[in-house]
């Protein structure tokens, strides 16, 4: 997938207009971190890994104007820009460990001179960046073996290029197995209310010439029932020590609809997504989000006005309804809590 969702180009942060797509193709150079926080608020880069980039870079954004050489100050610069950047989403746990990384770099080194800190965090801003590409393809790799020639899949909302540096974490799968040879198609679930699946999924596959076909949620539990679908692949945002996942609001939908009909329920996700300092998922967060997303389409309102509203971004798939994790390490599978601390050694 030949795109660059998110890049460090000049000393500024490129990212892709995510709100353009599919009719535009737009890049946005943020050059302060004012500007990326925003563009996080607003989707217009989104994704987990994209987000733990996008935090890692942002980073670098605040620190770049700082004047003087006192450590000390600069480490408080550091921790404060690191503070601001956090208030952007809550549940992408890829955003809080980008973060923590760069925080610690800073703080374990108290005696370093602040040029030579803010090259250090540059490399590790780079090394985050160039981590998750690498990441990508392992998770794509060891996920395309669960996909055989005739399959039929199923997604939801966007878990590929545009959600990572490189080619995705669920749609990275189907990218491995097309490049493996394999003959598959895939339904994308269209992902209301912001619409991911048709608006971002639905292009990313046609443009890399995977056979999608682009359905609205409510439709999934007709398909599977009338339609063969074989299997389901998923990003997650994080996910809990004992496998509870959570992604875009409409998975744990998907996996109870998989669970009544037998199909095979996937999470793609790095070790970066892991949260392994809480027990389930009922301690993630979940970000709620402005009701214009759901009373309105674009600028047309959808919905009588001064209806009272409930939109999360998120849901939590409980862990008994998950087949297994594609990780860069492998696929983790039952018992989670035991193979998920296995399989990263902690």
């Amino acid at each position: 997938m030949a795109i660059d969702t998110i890049k460090w180009v000049n000393g500024a942060v490129r990212i892709i207009d995510q709100t353009l797509l599919p009719e535009k193709l737009v890049y946005i150079n943020c050059r302060d971190v004012k500007t990326l926080w925003h563009a996080i608020k607003e989707l217009k880069v989104r994704g987990a890994p994209a987000l733990g980039i996008a935090a890692a870079y942002g980073v670098l954004l605040g620190i770049k104007d700082f004047k003087g050489d006192s450590t000390p100050q600069f480490a408080r610069h550091v921790c404060d820009v690191c503070d601001y950047i956090a208030k952007s989403r809550p549940t992408a746990v890829n955003l809080f460990n980008a973060l923590g990384q760069m925080r610690l770099l800073v703080l374990y080194n108290p005696d370093k001179p602040v040029a030579i800190l803010k090259a250090v965090l540059e490399a590790e801003a780079n090394a985050i960046y160039e981590e998750d590409r690498a990441v990508c393809r392992a998770m794509g790799k060891h996920g395309a073996a669960l996909i055989k020639n005739g399959m039929t899949c199923m997604t939801v909302c966007n878990a590929g290029a545009l959600a990572t540096a490189d080619y995705g974490t669920a749609l990275g799968v189907f990218y491995a197995a097309k490049e493996a040879g394999r003959k598959f198609s895939v339904y994308s679930l269209e992902t209301r209310p912001l619409l991911q699946g048709s608006r971002l999924t639905a292009w990313e596959l046609m443009r890399n010439k995977v056979d999608v076909t682009t359905i609205c949620d409510n439709m999934a539990a007709t398909v599977m029932k009338n339609k063969k679908v074989d299997i389901i692949f998923t990003g997650a945002d994080r996910i809990a020590s004992n496998g509870d996942a959570a992604n875009k609001i409409g998975t744990y939908m998907l996996a109870v609809l998989a669970k009544h009909h037998g199909i095979p329920f996937y999470v793609v996700a790095p070790k970066t997504t892991f949260d392994l300092k809480i027990k389930t998922g009922k301690q993630i967060p979940i970000e709620e989000r402005a009701p214009e997303e759901v009373t309105h389409f674009g600028l047309r309102p959808t919905a009588p006005k001064g209806v009272k509203v409930f939109n999360p971004a998120f849901d939590v798939t409980p862990n008994e309804l998950i087949t297994g994790i594609v990780t860069e390490y492998g696929i983790v599978r039952k018992p989670y809590v035991k193979n998920i601390h296995e399989t990263f050694r902690v």
